[in-house]
């Protein structure tokens, strides 16, 4: 298979499409569903696809002696086998995404050597969201705190070094290794100048290219690439893009992606008299994002498809 660069130089300046899946819920048939939504994609031939990986989660469980106690739960098993499928089914190259939340280093070196042996190729090094319902980012013990760390720990491997052992080897694997961005600043940071910092560090990591966060103002993205550029950050910056579909929307993305919504978004979504309406006004204003943005040569348009086909389908129509 291929890695993520290599795709993108293949594409010699034209803009490629792509998306992100995430896995069907626990104890759900099985990944029909999921398939029949990214077959209708395979029309616009994405090189690459994205599979989410989610960490574990806790309940607070009342207990029979009146106490309370946390108990672990996780949502959405399954990145490796679905990878894997797309890879067989679609002969395309899936890009597992890796956290630092809920595995220790072991745990991690144990799944990169499986992603390896399965022939695959890209990884997406990410922290992790706050497993819920924590206020803040727990790292489990022995694993890493920050995705610059899990990077370094990833490009270790690429050169032959692994966890407890000194000597080189010559087999290793190569991955091609992606990391987020937030034209808008992690929500965490306390300024966008140190949410930047940390970016160069994982840049300066070894990471190869870039995905943002979701935006649906161009210019918050035009301006972090122009920033990136004049402080020497020059590997591909991906921009990620989330159709808005119901006028729900509106207020859950704000609120769980921390993303400005435009005014005359905002204004437009609010006067639209039902979901069918807001679900035009959101593919219209995201063909104009993607034309604006093959203006401005992007590499690719990375669509945040939440595992649904429709929308996206409606944007890619018009654009590739």
């Amino acid at each position: 298979m291929s890695k993520v660069t290599d795709h993108i130089a293949a594409a010699k300046g034209e803009t490629i499409f792509s998306i992100e899946i995430i896995p069907p819920a626990k104890g759900s048939n099985s990944i029909t569903e999921l398939v029949k939504d990214i077959e209708p994609m395979m029309e616009f031939n994405p090189p690459f696809i994205d599979v989410t990986y989610h960490r574990e989660e806790y309940i607070i469980k009342d207990m029979p002696d009146g106490g309370k106690k946390e108990v672990r739960t996780r949502k959405r098993p399954g990145t490796i086998g679905i990878c894997s499928a797309i890879m067989h089914k679609f002969d395309v190259d899936p890009v597992p995404h890796v956290l630092c939340g809920g595995m220790t280093k072991e745990d991690t070196e144990d799944l990169l050597f499986d992603l390896d042996y399965l022939g695959i190729d890209n990884v997406m090094a990410l922290r992790g969201d706050i497993a819920k319902p924590f206020n803040v980012f727990k790292a489990k013990k022995g694993g890493h705190q920050y995705a610059s760390e899990l990077i370094t720990h990833i490009k270790d491997m690429n050169e032959g070094k692994y966890l407890y052992e000194e000597a080189s080897f010559d087999s290793h694997p190569d991955f091609c290794i992606g990391g987020a961005a937030y034209p808008e600043k992690h929500y965490e940071a306390a300024s966008f100048d140190i949410d930047f910092k940390f970016l160069k560090k994982k840049v300066d990591a070894g990471l190869d290219y870039i995905v943002t966060q979701m935006f649906f103002n161009n210019e918050k993205y035009i301006s972090f690439v122009k920033k990136c550029r004049a402080e020497g950050i020059n590997i591909p910056i991906i921009p990620g893009l989330k159709v808005l579909a119901t006028k729900r929307q509106l207020e859950i993305l704000p609120e769980l992606f921390f993303c400005d919504m435009p005014a005359d978004l905002r204004n437009a979504v609010q006067g639209a008299k039902d979901n069918k309406a807001a679900r035009e006004i959101g593919v219209e204003w995201c063909i104009n994002q993607c034309k604006e943005l093959k203006n401005f040569g992007v590499p690719a348009l990375h669509f945040y498809t939440m595992s649904k086909s429709n929308t996206t389908l409606a944007v890619a129509r018009e654009i590739f």
